[in-house]
């Protein structure tokens, strides 16, 4: 499912316009996304809790040389399905 058809699932159960279901998941994600950068955590009971964590710096390896490299610090985000969500899923 991609956006364009999101929307569109969220204007059919929600009696929204698509226009307004737009508007509602870009504020979704514009909120989401301001959170996450702020080092906040967001839990949505039965759906989902996304957080963000530091991935620590470590030496991988290039596999076509062979070449050891450094790969640097990064902050990523870590997202863990609810209860209710992994049942609906099963």
């Amino acid at each position: 499912m991609n956006k364009k058809e999101l929307i569109a699932a969220m204007a059919s159960k929600s009696g929204l316009t698509q226009a307004d279901a737009g508007r509602a998941l870009d504020a979704f994600i514009e909120a989401s996304t301001e959170a996450l950068k702020a080092g906040d955590s967001i839990q949505l009971l039965g759906f989902c809790t996304m957080k963000t964590a530091v991935r620590p710096a470590r030496t991988g390896v290039n596999p076509a040389t062979g070449e050891k490299i450094a790969i640097a610090e990064k902050k990523v985000v870590r997202i863990k399905a609810g209860k209710s969500l992994e049942d609906a899923v099963k």
